[in-house]
């Protein structure tokens, strides 16, 4: 019989873990997957994450006076989608370093390294004081946080009054017909494309098995309310295959 009590113990995908073990797997995963991570999300969702993505950027509603800090960012979609769309100066965060690497190599080349921050940093413990920005966005990274309710209440910690937090993420699919087509793509095809374009099978299947270990719509919400937001609510995305969680700190 294991010694490991429920709150020693964490999800990886369909296994489970001891927590202290999750973020070094976790980062592991992702120093395998940066250098193909931007074309894999075009594979994998044959290009919908960008549908996806324009739609979220616009529900953080970027203006010049707000300043966003973008959690798990990575490669910097969000973060250079918000600079696009008017939004202010930025924060571009994430716990690996090898994906953030891939971000700042884009933002020299894009022209907006010099509005956008460079972190890199645990979303459950950030280093920025209280009351310091206007957004937080996280997209298709709470799913792999170890303590999402400590991630959610450093997000609104850092938020300002009245400030915005948005979540994206992969969430339960809504559309009945679309289940069985959707599990054979995640499970079939994914470990199948990262075998052959990223030389890595594995890292996608934990991050097919993550996608359906993550709590539903509703249980996101209620976590959002629990960690102190307000007016929260979601919008599905493609039948529920995605999600738009939004709430705000007042």
């Amino acid at each position: 019989m294991s010694d490991n009590t429920a709150d020693d113990v964490t999800d990886f995908g369909y296994r489970t873990v001891p927590r202290g073990q999750k973020k070094p797997m976790v980062r592991a995963v992702f120093d395998s997957v940066a250098p193909r991570y931007d074309l894999m999300n075009d594979l994998m969702s044959l290009g919908v994450h960008r549908v996806w993505k324009r739609a979220f950027i616009a529900a953080l509603q970027p203006t010049p006076r707000r300043t966003l800090l973008d959690l798990a960012g990575g490669t910097g979609d969000i973060t250079f989608g918000w600079r696009r769309a008017g939004g202010g100066p930025a924060v571009l965060s994430d716990i690996n370093a090898a994906m953030l690497s891939v971000g700042r190599d884009r933002a020299a080349s894009n022209g907006h390294a010099s509005a956008v921050t460079f972190l890199v940093a645990d979303a459950e413990a950030l280093p920025l004081s209280d009351r310091s920005v206007d957004v937080v966005s996280i997209a298709f990274g709470l799913r792999n946080v170890t303590d999402k309710p400590a991630a959610l209440r450093e997000a609104r910690r850092v938020l300002r009054p009245g400030g915005r937090f948005a979540c994206l993420e992969f969430s339960r699919v809504q559309v009945a017909a679309l289940a069985p087509v959707y599990d054979a793509w995640s499970f079939s095809v994914l470990p199948r494309l990262g075998s052959a374009v990223a030389g890595d099978a594995d890292s996608y299947r934990y991050l097919a098995e993550s996608i359906r270990t993550f709590p539903d719509q509703d249980a996101l919400e209620d976590m959002m309310c629990e960690a102190g937001l307000s007016q929260v609510k979601h919008r599905n995305l493609t039948g529920g295959i995605a999600a738009i969680h939004t709430g705000r700190r007042l």
